[in-house]
């Protein structure tokens, strides 16, 4: 084995110098990599070696010091795997895996995005990793588990740096790591102590998983991943990970601020230009995502010009826009893994006709009465609001000349007014959404209307579609909108063209 090189870290944990265990390039020949391994030799910046994410130490730029990935410090992930070992009995466990690198063809890979209730108990964002997070004897106390790649540099001369298994002790403060080809032995060990165990991993994985490619080479008499595990010991984990992730903290909702107004000052800048092509102007605002601070698009956005903005998720954004449609954009950017969704629909000649004011005026007015009720005093739920947007919208048509009899309503609101939102565009799968809304939850509110080119409407009205969307954060007394850099008002619109 090469030499290893002892660095001194300002920890995250403790915020205090410690002297972390080596950083060492060879690591195959050590199993695991407890706390209490501290053997070292020769100190070296952190800033010199190279890790499979961004650091502080690496990248300052990016990073403030103590955090772990942007706007999230080491000790707010170590406190949430301190609340969820709180939900878990003694001796029980959960287990989580990390994404897997998705490939579109042969050897060409899709952006690596990390699975979302991994990513948040432990801030790794690398692939073929798995993460146990145990409650011990000790009331309060937990013990954390991170095995994941070893370092290899010929792979990454290939793929990029790893952080390896001495870094998932040193830098994500895991009690204890080891080499991810080795998990089957690792997991045994835990799971065969465990009083429960708590996972949301498939037992017979598709062949692409980390699971079906690590055990691809066991021994024809090796019992598969599902016999390690008793049926009697296995609770689903997402219900846990739903109760904690819905909650945001200052820091998730500043996260989520920041994405927000990046991405609002985008749509907005979009707003002052004339388009004419769906193409461009889907490439301008994903451009200044970027160039205002966002990693990136949350999501495929969806720019759809004139009868194009019907389809709820249109995306393929190749069509000509024409001078006299409305254009919908529904694009979002992420920052730190945190995302926002904002719809805005405008006219591309840069002023509304009457026709178009007047529906769009109707969706807005419904907006701002459901956003004003995204508040905990208000005990609404997300499907009571819904319900509030279907009665105000009906109303509105109806004074326009539509006919609302029966569940017509229902046909041009064909989707629901709201999701929560957080690490995923829909975040927390599962959450019931007919439960009052609590402070810190962080929801969308998007009504819209979608006219088909049919005689059953007025005439004026047909082939729109119109949808206004912003991020909210529900507070106790009020809500606090994430997205208002992105311009929604009539007089607002039309000014940026006047």
């Amino acid at each position: 084995m090469r030499a290893c090189l002892g660095v001194w870290r300002s920890s995250k944990l403790y915020n205090k110098p410690k002297l972390l265990t080596p950083i060492c390039s060879n690591l195959r020949s050590l199993p695991t990599f407890p706390r209490q391994r501290r053997p070292y030799t020769s100190a070296v910046s952190a800033a010199e070696l190279q890790f499979g994410q961004s650091l502080h130490e690496t990248h300052p730029h990016l990073l403030k010091p103590g955090e772990l990935t942007p706007g999230i410090t080491a000790q707010e992930y170590a406190q949430r795997r301190s609340r969820l070992a709180a939900k878990l009995p003694n001796n029980g466990i959960a287990i989580l895996a990390a994404a897997d690198v998705k490939y579109r063809s042969g050897a060409v890979f899709y952006d690596f995005h990390q699975d979302p209730n991994f990513f948040y108990l432990t801030g790794f964002n690398e692939p073929d990793a798995v993460a146990i997070v145990g409650k011990t004897h000790h009331h309060g106390d937990h013990s954390f588990h991170l095995f994941v790649r070893p370092k290899d540099p010929k792979a990454e001369q290939w793929d990029g740096a790893r952080s390896g298994a001495q870094a998932a002790v040193d830098v994500f403060n895991a009690d204890e790591s080891g080499d991810i080809n080795n998990i089957r032995a690792l997991l045994e060990r835990h799971i065969g102590a465990a009083s429960e165990i708590y996972t949301d991993l498939a037992f017979k994985p598709k062949p692409s998983s980390i699971f079906s490619r690590l055990f691809a080479t066991a021994s024809p008499k090796a019992e598969g991943l599902e016999k390690l595990f008793e049926t009697s010991k296995l609770k689903p984990l997402k219900p846990l990970m739903n109760d904690l992730r819905v909650f945001k903290s200052d820091a998730e909702i500043a996260n989520m601020r920041a994405a927000g107004q990046a991405s609002g000052q985008s749509i907005t800048e979009a707003m002052r230009h004339a388009w004419t092509t769906e193409k461009d102007l889907a490439a301008f605002i994903e451009y200044k995502f970027k160039r205002h601070g966002c990693d990136g698009s949350a999501y495929v956005p969806v720019v759809a010009g004139g009868q194009n903005a019907s389809m709820i998720h249109y995306v393929r954004n190749d069509d000509l826009l024409r001078k006299d449609d409305l254009v919908l954009v529904d694009a979002g950017g992420e920052y730190g893994g945190y995302i926002t969704d904002i719809t805005r629909t405008w006219p591309l000649s840069g002023r509304f006709n009457d026709a178009q004011k007047d529906l769009y005026t109707a969706i807005l007015s419904t907006q701002r009465s459901c956003i004003s009720m995204c508040r905990a005093s208000a005990g609404m739920s997300l499907d009571e609001l819904h319900e509030v947007a279907e009665a105000c919208l009906k109303d509105s048509l109806s004074q326009l000349g539509f006919d609302m009899s029966g569940k017509a309503i229902e046909a041009l609101l064909p989707h629901h007014l709201s999701h929560y939102i957080g690490l995923d565009v829909h975040d927390t799968p599962g959450q019931p959404r007919n439960v009052p809304l609590e402070a810190r939850q962080c929801v969308t509110i998007e009504p819209g209307l979608y006219i088909p080119d049919t005689d059953s409407y007025p005439a004026h009205f047909r082939g729109m579609g119109i949808r206004i969307e912003d991020s909210v954060c529900v507070e106790d007394d009020h809500p606090l909108v994430l997205t208002t850099e992105a311009v929604k008002e009539v007089d607002d619109i039309e000014a940026l063209r006047a």
